[in-house]
């Protein structure tokens, strides 16, 4: 349709696009989720072995995932996090009740964006019955825990770094890197994969050729001296003779 001028034109401006603001920054690793959400979630289920003084016991414990959304340096980005941790009834009779209520509190640890620290927390827990034997650690010696709390604590770092969670030493991986390898999985199908003891061997060497020195691998339980790796083991350095291989 046309339109006829009739007036003198003054002056004009181009209407210009209006720019969306930039979006805020929301952590994916600390957005809140208020509960479980319906329907079905890719889950791990893991049978855990232990033996204390009570004896070997087996339980099983189930560990959901769902991916969850936020925005990281001005971009939308979704990074896999636990959501939920079930512990199946009667594994542990008298102790259900609290083992129940713990595996809950977790679960809203999880949903709340701190569970990372809330397992730490849970292998600090110790009883007086004695040290419990659980797992291996990466030179293929067995582990001790100060108790059954401590030894499941540990099991569920250990599902966690399998799926790309924590670290080795049961640490937040940083979300950067979580978004990287949610988008590794979607682009290839198939999740993040630990590296090999020879891979992380081989990393350590690398980092103690660069510093010139003994690579520092964490401190000492005895005398809070550094440990070093000696003939692939942790070895105190300051001399008083604590091993992790024993």
């Amino acid at each position: 349709m046309a339109i006829e001028i009739t007036s003198k034109i003054v002056s004009y401006s181009v209407k210009k696009a209006v720019e969306e603001p930039p979006l805020a920054d929301e952590n994916p690793l600390t957005v809140r989720i208020p509960s479980r959400p319906e329907g079905t979630l890719e889950a791990v289920s893991e049978k855990i072995s232990y033996v204390g003084a009570e004896g070997r016991k087996k339980v099983y414990l189930l560990v959901s995932f769902m991916p969850v959304e936020g925005v990281l340096n001005g971009k939308r980005v979704v990074i896999e996090r636990p959501v939920e941790f079930f512990f199946p009834s009667g594994q542990l009779s008298s102790e259900h009740q609290w083992i129940t209520a713990t595996m809950r509190s977790l679960s809203l640890a999880a949903r709340g964006g701190y569970v990372t620290q809330a397992v730490a927390d849970l292998r600090k827990v110790a009883w007086d019955k004695g040290l419990v034997r659980c797992g291996m650690n990466r030179w293929g010696k067995p582990m001790f825990h100060d108790s059954e709390v401590a030894a499941i604590a540990w099991s569920i770092q250990q599902i966690l770094y399998r799926r790309g969670f924590l670290d080795l030493d049961g640490n937040q991986v940083p979300v950067e890197e979580l978004v990287s390898r949610y988008a590794q999985r979607l682009a290839s199908g198939h999740g993040w994969q630990p590296p090999s003891v020879e891979e992380l061997d081989r990393a350590e060497r690398e980092a103690h050729e660069q510093q010139g020195g003994p690579a520092v691998v964490g401190h000492c339980p005895e005398c809070n001296g550094e440990l070093i790796m000696m003939d692939g083991c942790p070895t105190c350095y300051a001399g008083c003779g604590w091993s992790k291989c024993g």
